[in-house]
C-alpha cells in the first residue's frame, strides 16, 4: 500500500503533465469559462441509427436531413417567407448542393440562386449555433473561412451594410468558386444539425457497398460506433483472418455485392473465379443460387457461392475444433456427413442432403483444405491484407468503436448481454478469465484494439466469434444455420434461437438490472438495441412491454424491407423517426425527393435537457475538478506557472 507521500507525488506529477496544456493561470481560467459554460448548454442531438447493411444512399439522406428533422426547423424559420417548393428547393440545396448548384442556369439566375441560398443558410446556422459553443462552432468551419463565416453570422447584429456582406461572397463568383461556397455552407448547417451520428452496427453487408458507408461516416464531424457481428467479421477479414475473408467473400457472393470488394477495396476474387471453373465446373451448385436478377453468368455464380461456402465450412470446424471452451463442436457439420448414405447429423437427427457434389471433400479429414482451395484462399488473403482502403477503414470503425455506449439516459448497444432464461449473466472466457456483462463487453474491447495492434491469432479468433458466437453479444443465437440452408430440407435445422435476453426485454425489472449493469442508474433509463428486426407488417413494435427497451432494427437495408429507424435523443424529447425508401439525388434534385419519416414519441421531457444532466456533464464536472487543482497547484506555488 502507498504511502501518503507517495500519493502526493503521484498525483503532482498528473497536475505536471496537465499543466504542459494548461500553462499558467489564465490558460486554466479561458478553460474552465468554456467547460462551466457547456454544461448550461442544451445537449447536442444524438442520432441513432443501426443496420445500416451498405445502404450508403439511404444513410446518405437520413444523415443530409438529419432525421428529417431540417424540414420541420426550415418551415418553423421560413413558413411566412418561402412557399412549399421554395422550401423543397433550399433543402435540396442543403442536402445536394453540387448536383442542385449544376442543375441551376448558367449566369445570372445561378448567381442569385447562390446569394439567396447562402443568406438562407446563414439564418438556419445562426439557429443552430444556439446549442453550441462558438468555439464548437469555429471547429465546424473549415479553414481558413472561419472569419468568413463570423462575418456573415453576426454581420446583422453589427449593422454591417449591404455592401460589406456582398463583399464577402463576391470573390467566390469572381473566381468561379461560388459551389465552393454552397457546399461548405450546406455542410455546416448539416454538421450543427446533428451533434452525434451514432451506428448501432452493422455496417455492411446485405446492401451494395459498405466502402461508400464508411465514406459518409468519415465526413460526420461527431460520430461513433457499437460494434455488430457484421462488422466484427470485416474487422476479422482486414486482419487477415481466413474463416472471415471467407464469410465476408460469400456474403458478398450471395447478395451480389461484388463492387465493394472489386471497386471499393481493389480485391480482385479472379482466384475464386478459377477455382469454381476448374473444379465445380460440372456442378449445377442449384443450391447456391444468388439473390436477385445475377448480373453476370448465373451458374458461375452459384459456383463460386458455392466454392467459397464449402471454404468457410471446413475453417469453421477446424477453428472450432481448436477452441473447444466456445463449445461449437457440433457445429463441425462436415464431420456429421454419413458420405455412404449422404446424410447429416444434426443435433442428433439424420437428414437427406440436399446435394450430393463434394468434390474437395477428404472423409477422413472433411475440414482439410484441398490444395486447389488453398492456393484460392491465400490470393484472396494477400489481397483483404493488402487493401490499403480497407485497412484504412476498418481502422476507423474499430478507433471509433465499442462494445457498447451511454448517451444521457441510454444504453445503446447492437446485440445483446448474454444470459440464461433466468436473465442471469452468462460468462465468455476472455484471456484466460470468465467474464459477464459490463465486464465481458470491455474485455472484448480489449481485445479488438490489441488485435489491430498486434494481430495476435487468438485475438483474431476471438474477433470471428463475435461473428458466430452463441455467448457473443453482437450476435445472440445458438448458431448461424447457414449449412443447413443450404443442405437440410427440414425448416426445422434453419431456426437460429435466440439468447433469452430478447424475450426478457420485455420485463422492466430485467432492463433495470442490465441497465444498472452498464452504467445507467436512471429510473427512465433506456437500452438500445439493433440486431433482431422489427417485423412491422407482422404487427411488432420497436418498443418492448417493459417500456425500458427499445429496438432501431427496422429493416434499413432494401434485402430486409427498406425502412429503418433513427432513434433522436433531442434536448426536449426522444422520438423515433421511421424511415421509407429513396431513390438517390438525382430524385431529389429533379423531384423534391426526401424522406419525411413517420415520427413517435417516446418520451417529452418536463424540462430542456442541458449537457449537465448526462454523461458527458459528469466528464466536464471531472475536468473542472481537475483544473480547480492545477490552479491552486500555481497559486501556491507547487507548480510554477509558464
Amino acid at each position: 500500500m502507498a504511502n501518503p507521500g507517495e500519493e502526493t507525488h503521484d498525483h503532482t506529477v498528473y497536475l505536471r503533465a496537465l499543466a504542459r496544456r494548461y500553462p499558467n493561470p489564465a490558460a486554466v481560467l479561458a478553460e474552465l469559462t468554456n467547460l462551466e459554460s457547456i454544461l448550461t448548454l442544451p445537449k447536442p442531438t444524438v442520432h441513432v441509427v443501426s443496420d445500416v447493411h451498405g445502404e450508403h444512399v439511404k444513410l446518405r439522406q437520413v444523415v443530409n436531413n438529419a432525421s428529417g428533422s431540417l424540414r420541420p426547423l426550415l418551415a418553423r424559420l421560413f413558413g411566412d417567407r418561402l412557399d412549399a417548393g421554395e422550401l423543397d428547393d433550399l433543402l435540396t440545396m442543403l442536402y445536394y448542393p453540387r448536383e442542385t448548384y449544376q442543375a441551376l442556369p448558367d449566369g445570372e439566375p445561378r448567381r442569385a440562386a447562390v446569394r439567396r441560398f447562402v443568406g438562407h443558410a446563414v439564418t438556419v446556422i445562426r439557429e443552430l449555433a444556439r446549442r453550441y459553443t462558438l468555439k464548437h462552432v469555429e471547429r465546424i468551419v473549415p479553414d481558413p473561412f472561419d472569419a468568413t463565416v463570423r462575418e456573415l453570422l453576426f454581420g446583422g447584429e453589427l449593422a454591417r451594410e449591404p455592401a460589406f456582406l456582398d463583399g464577402l461572397i463576391a470573390p467566390f463568383f469572381r473566381h468561379d468558386r461560388d459551389l465552393e461556397l454552397v457546399r461548405m455552407v450546406a455542410r455546416i448547417v448539416r454538421n450543427l444539425s446533428v451533434g452525434e451520428l451514432v451506428v448501432a452496427g452493422d455496417l455492411g453487408d446485405r446492401g451494395p457497398r459498405l466502402d461508400r458507408v464508411i465514406e459518409i461516416l468519415e465526413q460526420q464531424p461527431s460520430v461513433a460506433i457499437t460494434w455488430g457481428n457484421h462488422d466484427a467479421s470485416w474487422m476479422a477479414a482486414c486482419l487477415g483472418h481466413p474463416a472471415a475473408i471467407a464469410t465476408v467473400v460469400r456474403l458478398s457472393l450471395r447478395y451480389q455485392r461484388l463492387g465493394q470488394l472489386e471497386e471499393g477495396y481493389g480485391i480482385s476474387l479472379a482466384p475464386l473465379e478459377r477455382l469454381a471453373r476448374d473444379v465445380y465446373g460440372d456442378d449445377p451448385a442449384s443450391r447456391f443460387e444468388v439473390k436477385g436478377e445475377p448480373a453476370g453468368d448465373p451458374r458461375l455464380l452459384a459456383r463460386m457461392h458455392k466454392a467459397i461456402a464449402i471454404i468457410q465450412f471446413k475453417l469453421d470446424g477446424a477453428l472450432f475444433r481448436r477452441h473447444p471452451a466456445w463449445e461449437l463442436e457440433g457445429r463441425d457439420l462436415l464431420r456429421r456427413i454419413d458420405p455412404a448414405t449422404m446424410t447429416v447429423d444434426v443435433d442428433g437427427q439424420r437428414h437427406p442432403l440436399l446435394d450430393d457434389r463434394w468434390p474437395t471433400l477428404t472423409w477422413d479429414d472433411p475440414d482439410a483444405l484441398s490444395a486447389d482451395e488453398q492456393r484460392c484462399l491465400d490470393e484472396l488473403r494477400r489481397g483483404f491484407v493488402a487493401s490499403s482502403t480497407l485497412w484504412r477503414q476498418m481502422s476507423f470503425v474499430a478507433s471509433h468503436g465499442k462494445m457498447m455506449l451511454r448517451r444521457d439516459r441510454c444504453a445503446i448497444f447492437h446485440g445483446c448481454v448474454p444470459v440464461d432464461a433466468d436473465g442471469a449473466l452468462l460468462p465468455l472466457v476472455v484471456d484466460g478469465a470468465p467474464r459477464r456483462g459490463k465486464a465481458l463487453f470491455d474485455a472484448l474491447e480489449v481485445v479488438v484494439q490489441r488485435a489491430f495492434r498486434k494481430r495476435r491469432p487468438d485475438d483474431l479468433d476471438t474477433l470471428y466469434y463475435l461473428w458466430t458466437g452463441p455467448r457473443s453479444p453482437c450476435f445472440g443465437k445458438d448458431r448461424m444455420a447457414t449449412f443447413e440452408g443450404h443442405f437440410v430440407a427440414d425448416p426445422a435445422t434453419h431456426h437460429e434461437t435466440k439468447n433469452p435476453y430478447f424475450a426478457l426485454l420485455h420485463d422492466a425489472g430485467f432492463c433495470d438490472r442490465i441497465l444498472r449493469e452498464l452504467g445507467v442508474d436512471d429510473p427512465a433509463g433506456f437500452i438500445v438495441n439493433g440486431h433482431v428486426p422489427v417485423k412491422l407488417d407482422a404487427g411488432e413494435t420497436p418498443v418492448k412491454r417493459s417500456g425500458r427497451a427499445v429496438t432501431i432494427d427496422g429493416a434499413f437495408s432494401a434485402a430486409y424491407g427498406d425502412k429503418g429507424f433513427s432513434l433522436v435523443l433531442d434536448a426536449t424529447r426522444m422520438y423515433l423517426a421511421q424511415h421509407y425508401h429513396f431513390d438517390g439525388a438525382a430524385a431529389a434534385v429533379a423531384t423534391g425527393a426526401d424522406i419525411i419519416p413517420t415520427v413517435a414519441d417516446l418520451e417529452i421531457y418536463p424540462r430542456p435537457r442541458t449537457v449537465a444532466d448526462t454523461e458527458r456533464g459528469d466528464e466536464l464536472r471531472a475536468e473542472i475538478a481537475a483544473l480547480e487543482e492545477l490552479i491552486a497547484a500555481f497559486e501556491t506555488n507547487l507548480i510554477r506557472p509558464a
